[in-house]
């Protein structure tokens, strides 16, 4: 088997690893990938939102499955776009994919179908988002961008102020560009949050071990939200009582509602949640795996993956018995200085065996290349140091050892990934 993996950060290195271990698999491809992942399959350089490269390239490489794991390029459709030309992919289509692509699309969905979220208006020009902040006057108020913005389309904003000049920065200054002709204004929501990837063939969903994100730059949840600076996995907040009530209330209504949208929903569905003093919600939905989660996850995974996409893609999920190792996990970003906002790159990394890997951890390359046969920053976020053990105290021991002998000029990481957690 030939398979291509559509990406090249930190989750598409931790699905490529974990392919890795299927014997059947002779080669697999990775565009456009980067240098950790250079390592562990063959880099292509297309870009990951070139739908007819990516397209053509498989046909050319003679790849028998595609998983295309970014946002951008499932909203495009290149899901649909290689299965028409007879390449099999795990993926959702372009229409089940607007559970992520539009937030307006999400939250109707979940408004229609009685999936519970957090209250909210929809709104297409400044002046009327602006009158209902007014009017609803509490803060912290949430406003969301309504298409894609590479997961920093949300703004909290603490007073008045802070609202106006979000509504406007989205809606007029067109920070995110067409992301914002349409806002989300919704009520704040407090409560442990969730990650919850689920994989899912349209009519079974089976829900992966849950997690937690870190989203912000700073020790503490200070400083800017970033695309997630740590994880660990099991979430200790998520009991069986409160996945049961999840199954019920939100995974499987979901799943269903899609499929009466006209629009069934196959491959991994991610759900934000948030355990609210109202029960669990819907913060968020994504068409596709989340990072940093998946590289907390899929160590845990004992059931070979690439089975678990066939039959997703196949519609026999209810035929497979998917099993996890009863361990925790953690993951600790190392990024540029200066991330999410300007940062430098080109600092050669140290620390690395010439694999690009640590003795002491995993380590999943997120934001890296190959450079006269040293591993150079290309990105913000720029490695996810992961290990499993027994327990998440011993998992973020070895995570952060393994972080401690790993340098590279400007290097930042959060030290109190998990805390809350221990």
């Amino acid at each position: 088997m030939k398979v291509l993996v559509v990406g090249g950060g930190g989750r598409e290195h931790a699905i490529i690893r974990k392919l890795k271990e299927n014997k059947g698999i002779e080669k697999i491809y990775c565009a456009p990938g980067n240098g950790g992942i250079s390592y562990d399959a063959e880099c292509v350089n297309i870009k990951a939102v070139d739908v007819e490269g990516m397209v053509s390239f498989a046909k050319k490489a003679s790849i028998d499955f595609a998983v295309v794991t970014p946002d951008d390029p499932l909203v495009l459709g290149m899901a649909d776009a290689l299965e028409e030309a007879g390449i099999k992919a795990f993926g959702p289509s372009k229409l089940a994919a607007r559970i992520e692509g539009s937030k307006v699309f999400s939250k109707n969905l979940m408004k229609k179908y009685g999936i519970p979220t957090a209250k909210y208006e929809v709104f297409s020009k400044a002046e009327d988002a602006i009158r209902y902040i007014e009017a609803e006057n509490t803060y912290p108020a949430v406003i969301k961008a309504d298409g894609l913005a590479l997961g920093k389309g949300v703004v909290i904003a603490q007073n008045l102020e802070e609202a106006k000049a979000a509504v406007h920065s989205i809606m007029e200054d067109k920070i995110f560009g067409a992301s914002g002709n349409e806002i989300v204004v919704e009520e704040f929501l407090t409560g442990p949050e969730v990650s919850v990837l689920a994989f899912t063939d349209s009519k079974t969903v089976v829900p992966m071990v849950s997690s937690m994100d870190h989203k912000r730059a700073l020790d503490d949840d200070r400083g800017l939200n970033t695309g997630g600076m740590g994880t660990i996995a099991p979430n200790p907040c998520y009991t069986p009582v409160h996945a049961k009530e999840a199954m019920d209330q939100i995974f499987l209504p979901t799943i269903r509602a899609m499929i009466a949208e006209g629009c069934p929903f196959k491959g991994c569905l991610y759900f934000g949640l948030m355990i609210t003093p109202n029960g669990i919600k819907v913060i968020e939905y994504n068409c596709r795996f989340g990072d940093p989660e998946t590289q907390v996850v899929l160590p845990l995974l004992k059931t070979d993956l690439f089975t678990i996409f066939q039959a997703v893609r196949n519609e026999t999920l209810s035929d497979l018995e998917i099993e996890w190792k009863d361990e925790a996990a953690a993951c600790v970003v190392m990024a540029s200085g200066g991330y999410p906002q300007k940062y430098e790159t080109g600092y050669e990394i140290e620390g690395l065996d010439k694999a690009g890997q640590s003795s002491l951890a995993t380590v999943y390359h997120a934001g890296t290349k190959r450079s006269d046969g040293k591993i150079v920053t290309s990105g913000g976020r720029v490695l996810g140091i992961t290990s499993t053990a027994s327990t998440l105290k011993e998992a973020l021991e070895k995570s952060y050892r393994a972080a401690e002998t790993i340098h590279f000029e400007k290097a930042h990481y959060r030290k109190d990934i998990g805390a809350k957690a221990l």
